[in-house]
């Protein structure tokens, strides 16, 4: 028997879509909208907004946090929904380490429409300038387990149905197969 989904992390580099994503997600499927970039601590944001790209180090506290707010929103009887970049494996075991029945919905693209995306991205303290940082650090997440991967060129109504679809097939019971 399937384990239902307790929570799901949609991750990807900078400018896939995760915030809008989530959002759709949450709407469509239910669940609680946990925005990654919210716990952030000042020192982080400063170092990206100046241009210098976060480390293991930087991000430790902030994916323990990460964990911490996904946790108590399942203790709580909600699907957590959190936006986070994850880009490593050691980034993701980390946050399944926290939350058991943990899905991630990776979303794809190019290094040159995340950039065209991040430029054109008003307020964000992200520069475009940290884009090709992001790809070098990314270890795809494709063949992990409970994840599916997604093209982030598509619409976003498109891609909250196609996690809809998935999160159903996730949580509905496996039946026996018959002759």
């Amino acid at each position: 028997m399937k384990t239902p989904l307790s929570a799901i992390v949609v991750m990807g580099v900078a400018g896939c879509g995760k915030s809008s994503v989530g959002a759709a997600i949450s709407e469509r499927s239910g669940g609680r909208l946990i925005e990654g970039d919210v716990f952030h601590p000042a020192a982080n944001i400063e170092k990206m907004s100046a241009g210098i790209p976060l480390n293991d180090d930087d991000r430790a506290g902030w994916l323990t946090r990460l964990g911490e707010e996904m946790s108590a929103c399942v203790a709580s009887g909600e699907r957590a929904i959190l936006t986070c970049s994850a880009l490593k494996r050691a980034y993701r075991e980390k946050l399944r380490a926290a939350v058991p029945g943990l899905g991630f919905v990776f979303l794809e693209l190019t290094p040159e429409e995340a950039a065209n995306r991040v430029s054109h991205r008003p307020g964000h303290f992200m520069p475009a300038s940290l884009i090709d940082s992001q790809f070098a650090t990314l270890e795809s997440p494709r063949g992990e387990p409970v994840t599916l991967a997604l093209d982030a060129t598509v619409s976003i109504t498109l891609l909250a149905e196609k996690v809809d679809t998935w999160l159903h097939d996730q949580d509905a019971p496996s039946l026996p197969q018959t002759a």
